[in-house]
């Protein structure tokens, strides 16, 4: 048997060159994340600190609160019981989240390959050989006689290539850089797969209303055309008249089918982002008045944005992979050291094959320094530098749409709420009409047609409404999205378990 003296003689040099490699330097530039954005403030101007209240369901005042910090499960703020259900079937059950999933695990095992180029590469490699020599055709049959005999081998290889510049550990970092990225991704899928449950659920809802308030309108349309067609009876009115009020219900017919399709796209979309087929998919009916407007809005400063927003957090790590590969490419252009090896056993029989005269070994030390390739690592050099600056300016692309959204969410929920208390009172002074001229029609004052025709006009301001009411949740829904989800609460959460 070897002595452990022998192996440590014989592998020293390996070990050796592991500290070389320990020690060196890595080309490169060596990264550093991006500067935050200097700007305080999102909009233009200043915004209220409050917005409008207005007293009807989705109508209370919100506050801007600056720096507050958002909620692993903000949709929970919405105190849906059917809006929570759902999420968590989409969240268990989404094909999209579990592919996101699935590329994260991807991105992982692809960084252990990485890491495995960073140690030494062994293979064990035994052989067996029978062979026969004859020594007639050289004439030297009566000094050496004809033999077969048996061969028996193994032997341990080794190779490791020495990481002097660092090509190998910018590799890796190019490699966790995407693991990295791809992690985001699977926030940013999960974040948005809430968001869009969140808002098509809300959608439903004011669909849901429009489409009973139009159909409430038509039948008062219809209404109408009867009495307009007695009164043409009666030579009291025109023709005219009668074809405008069938033209009415032409167009509101007209409008309901559009609406009950993009209603029956609404329902379909719900279902399939619970992971269902619209046929299979059982799904609530939401109302407006049973979603809670959340009344304290966090706002991020945009410096803090930069590390709440997943889409940001990848493209900074595409950023990263890009600063690693200009290493990559820079290391390539210097010389290279590999050194490598053989420790084993041969013997013409198993006999005694593990003793010391059946040892044999061999160790190697190579450089290779490229000298001319056509000038292609010079090209992939350069190419490397190109993707660095398309990174850096896909970066800042991205955080200025993202300051973008949710200026533009900021500006919306202020001016939402004021939408919203003008289509209310504008609501409530046509319902007032209403009621002023039924009472005439009671003492005789007008007829049932005038009543109608007002009746008409507050259904059309009601649907205003709904509009605006639900448009307060949604961009409610959107500003939480925008800012990032709170998936780092979430994150914390789930680790404390």
């Amino acid at each position: 048997m070897k002595s452990k003296s022998t192996l440590s003689r014989r592998w020293s040099p390996i070990l050796i060159g592991l500290g070389l490699f320990l020690g060196g330097c890595a080309v490169g530039p060596g990264f550093q994340s991006p500067s935050p954005p200097k700007t305080t403030a999102y909009v233009e101007g200043n915004l209220p600190l409050q917005t409008e209240e207005t007293t009807i369901p989705g109508g209370a005042a919100q506050t801007f609160v600056s720096g507050k910090d958002i909620p692993g499960e903000w949709w929970r703020l919405f105190h849906s019981r059917p809006l929570d259900a759902l999420i968590k079937r989409a969240l268990h059950n989404s094909p999209t989240l579990a592919a996101a999933q699935a590329a994260c695990q991807q991105a992982e095992e692809n960084l252990n390959v990485a890491v495995a180029a960073f140690l030494p590469s062994l293979t064990f490699q035994p052989q067996y050989q029978r062979s026969g020599y004859n020594y007639s055709a050289l004439g030297l049959e009566s000094v050496i006689p004809a033999r077969t005999f048996n061969l028996f081998g193994s032997m341990l290889n080794a190779s490791y290539t020495l990481d002097v510049w660092g090509g190998i550990r910018r590799q890796i970092e190019a490699a966790k850089a995407q693991r990295d990225f791809q992690e985001f991704i699977n926030e940013a899928t999960y974040s948005g797969l809430v968001a869009n449950v969140v808002m098509t659920a809300i959608s439903e809802a004011s669909l849901e209303e429009q489409v009973k308030v139009i159909e409430k309108l038509l039948s008062v349309q219809e209404t109408e055309l009867s009495l307009i067609e007695e009164k043409f009876k009666a030579g009291v009115v025109s023709s005219l008249e009668v074809l405008a009020a069938k033209n009415k219900i032409f167009v509101t017919k007209s409008s309901l089918c559009s609406l009950r399709l993009v209603l029956a796209k609404i329902r379909h979309s719900l279902a399939v982002l619970i992971g269902d087929t619209p046929h299979e998919a059982t799904l609530p009916s939401f109302r407006l008045a049973d979603f809670h407007l959340p009344q304290d809005l966090p706002v991020s400063l945009p410096s803090e944005l930069v590390k709440q927003r997943p889409d940001i957090r990848a493209a900074e790590e595409v950023l990263h992979a890009a600063s690693a590969q200009v290493g990559v490419a820079t290391a390539n252009l210097l010389p290279q050291i590999t050194i490598s090896g053989f420790d084993g056993f041969l013997s013409n029989s198993l006999s005694g094959y593990f003793q010391q005269g059946n040892v044999f070994w061999n160790l190697t030390t190579g450089l290779v320094q490229p000298i001319f390739k056509g000038g292609a690592l010079l090209a992939q050099q350069r190419q490397a530098l190109a993707l660095f600056d398309q990174a850096c300016a896909e970066y800042k692309t991205t955080v200025l749409k993202a300051i973008q959204s949710v200026a533009d969410n900021l500006r919306a929920l202020q001016l939402d709420a004021e939408n919203l208390g003008s289509r209310t009172q504008e609501e409530e002074t046509t319902h007032n009409i209403l009621d002023l001229t039924r009472s005439q029609l009671a003492l005789g004052a007008v007829d049932t047609l005038s009543v109608l025709q007002i009746e008409e006009a507050y259904l059309q301001v009601s649907i205003k409404r709904i509009q605006a009411q639900a448009e307060r949740f949604v961009n409610t829904a959107a500003l939480f999205y925008e800012l990032g989800g709170g998936w780092w609460n979430r994150k914390k959460k789930e680790e404390n378990k």
